[in-house]
């Protein structure tokens, strides 16, 4: 019988995905954390030593991956900002192939939606 992924191994699933992307784009990881909400999930410097909290955020579809609560990124943001960080945010959506209602199963085939990854303005408003 398949095994539904539980919240922290679909989470699992889409930093692997956003891991894999940072990598291709040349970042180098400092740390990573995959606890479910705790953030950042991933700190990276590029090439020119810049630092970057990366927010990995996984939904179920048909969730919008690309939306993210504004109030607690204001939070986030001056975090990164006492840090010299930039942000960067990645939302990531999964879901069955067979319906909406299904969940996803290990080792079987899933929708994903990644847009790739977005840059948060930390600039004080």
């Amino acid at each position: 019988m398949s095994k539904a992924l539980t919240l922290q191994e679909l989470h699992n699933l889409a930093m692997n995905h956003v891991g894999k992307d940072l990598e291709q784009r040349g970042f180098e990881f400092i740390a990573i954390n995959s606890k479910l909400k705790k953030h950042p999930q991933f700190v990276c410097i590029d090439k020119n030593k810049q630092y970057y909290f990366v927010i990995v955020r996984a939904v179920i579809l048909p969730e919008n991956p690309n939306n993210f609560d504004m109030i607690w990124m204001e939070t986030f943001k001056k975090h990164a900002r006492e840090n010299d960080a930039k942000v960067l945010y990645a939302g990531v959506g999964l879901g069955n192939p067979d319906g909406e209602e299904l969940p996803v199963y290990l080792d079987e085939e899933y929708l994903i939606e990644y847009n790739g990854i977005q840059v948060v303005e930390t600039n004080l408003n």
